[in-house]
């Protein structure tokens, strides 16, 4: 970006050296040269200064929220409902991470394992359906395909919230509540990764796969041993959204799937701290969803810079 906004200004500097007057080229003077490139650096540093500003504050914005569970973690019930907030806790208080775990009625480790069970089930079936799907509409010729894609990729536009009444219905026919299963197959297809992954397939030159059925490859094959090879970056990000997806879920788990073996810890960690007088004990509950984002926080970490690879190459073709 530096050695764009430089040429930008080598080329300002040449433009200005040059001025008509009376259709004959007038050469500036060489001070005049200076003014103008002095005064194009000035605005040059003045426009990073703006940028930087600008991320800084939108760091901000978007890491205050952990901040603020983080200190809340750690303060006392009467310092967290004071009525002026503290930015810094008065008194370390970390028994709260203690009490997340002996919450009268929260069994803490079965709600790890609901969601964990939810969470990888869940992402290999889907998997699964996206790999295939995305290899049909990349790579097979059938008829209809492009109106068949059109077609899913018109459902991206419906917000998800409207399905939520007739899905209930269909699962509460089909006798699912309060099973995995409800949990698990509403959510197994996922139009935005099979685009994102028939995008990345896209990327692959067509003459590996005509070369591959030349040699009498099969399709799966041909998908297993060059095309998933390939595109792991992609799968590699996709798997970790999926995951991350199934972990933050919240209004549908809490619709069909409330009883105690089946409860996921989004749901689980809602109604189960009180203090003493009854009183709800957030500091607690902070305690407990920082135990429960901890998990995520790593594995996007480790993970980051595979999920920028995968969502940018699937964004390009050639």
């Amino acid at each position: 970006m530096t050695d764009m906004m430089d040429k930008q200004e080598t080329a300002a500097v040449d433009t200005a050296a040059l001025q008509t007057e009376g259709g004959a080229p007038k050469v500036m003077s060489k001070n005049d040269v200076d003014s103008v490139a002095k005064r194009q650096r000035v605005v040059k540093i003045f426009v990073q200064i703006g940028l930087y500003a600008f991320l800084i504050i939108m760091a901000i914005a978007v890491l205050f929220p952990f901040y603020w569970m983080l200190i809340s973690s750690v303060k006392t019930v009467d310092e967290y409902n004071a009525t002026v907030p503290t930015l810094w806790p008065q008194q370390f208080k970390w028994s709260n991470y203690g009490a997340a775990f002996a919450a009268d009625g929260l069994n803490l480790g079965r709600l790890f394992l609901n969601t964990c069970i939810v969470g990888i089930v869940s992402t290999i079936l889907s998997l699964i359906i996206t790999v295939l799907s995305a290899y049909a509409f990349a790579r097979l010729e059938f008829k209809g395909k492009n109106v068949l894609f059109a077609a899913l990729l018109a459902t991206m536009m419906i917000p998800g919230e409207l399905f939520t009444i007739t899905n209930y219905i269909t699962i509460s026919d089909f006798g699912w509540n309060n099973t995995f299963t409800v949990l698990i197959v509403p959510f197994l297809v996922s139009v935005f990764y099979i685009y994102l992954l028939r995008q990345n397939f896209l990327q692959i030159p067509n003459e590996l796969y005509l070369a591959a059925k030349v040699d009498g490859s099969s399709d799966i094959k041909y998908l297993w041993r060059v095309m998933i090879p390939m595109s792991a970056p992609t799968l590699i990000s996709i798997t970790i959204l999926k995951m991350m997806g199934a972990w933050n879920s919240y209004v549908w788990p809490n619709l069909v799937a409330n009883d105690e073996l089946h409860r996921l810890i989004t749901v689980g960690l809602r109604g189960f701290f009180t203090t003493e007088t009854g009183m709800p004990d957030y500091p607690a509950q902070m305690a407990a969803v920082v135990l429960v984002t901890l998990p995520l926080l790593l594995v996007f970490l480790f993970f980051r810079k595979y999920i920028m690879r995968g969502v940018s190459r699937s964004g390009l073709k050639g």
